[in-house]
């Protein structure tokens, strides 16, 4: 995680937003997420933007681009070619995750798609499910859009104001201490996100 943070932050402007746009993007669109989360690249794009390598508006304007788009694509990749894909080796090995996504997406629909951005599993799956499913692309779109914008300007927020403290910390007590301090911050988030999913799973039993 050190290693990835410094070298992210050691980029400027142009290379920063199409690094983080790109995995945003290959998340839901390629299914990357299940190698490294988009949400990860979104929130070190807003520890970026804290230092000065990069404008936070503009930074959460990608991601927020780049998470419609993706899903879009994600959703394309559902409607034609869905069967082969969700019987794919990487799928097949996560059937049962797979199966309350479907459940989850039957009971709740459009929801499901806004609710699913939060969750890292969905997030890279729910495009597909719901283009397979046979949605309607202007509902999909309208809830992935609104998904898209909430946890965008989230996610990068976190990274921005976790950034803060990273630059401040680091400054008057050194490298290691801040990073524990950003460490804390992604840790306590990542909880929340943990949390959060399994009372909607317990809500589905």
């Amino acid at each position: 995680m050190s290693r990835l943070t410094d070298w992210l932050l050691s980029l400027h402007g142009l290379p920063v937003y199409g690094l983080v746009g790109l995995l945003v993007f290959a998340e839901d669109a390629l299914f990357v997420g299940f190698v490294l989360p988009g949400e990860t690249a979104a929130i070190l794009g807003g520890v970026a933007a804290s230092v000065g390598h990069a404008s936070v508006v503009v930074m959460v304007a990608v991601v927020i681009g780049a998470a419609v788009l993706g899903d879009s694509v994600g959703y394309e990749v559902g409607r034609l070619i869905g069967p082969r894909v969700m019987a794919s080796r990487l799928l097949k090995r996560r059937a049962d995750r797979l199966d309350s996504a479907r459940r989850f997406l039957a009971k709740r629909g459009g929801t499901a798609v806004f609710l699913g951005r939060f969750v890292a599993f969905f997030r890279a799956t729910m495009p597909a499910l719901a283009g397979l499913s046979g949605m309607r692309y202007l509902k999909f779109l309208s809830f992935n859009a609104a998904g898209g914008i909430v946890w965008g300007t989230a996610v990068v927020l976190i990274g921005y104001l976790a950034g803060n403290s990273y630059a401040r910390v680091e400054k008057t007590f050194g490298r290691a201490t801040a990073l524990i301090a950003v460490a804390v911050v992604l840790a306590a988030f990542v909880a929340w996100r943990i949390h959060r999913h399994r009372s909607e799973r317990d809500k589905q039993r």
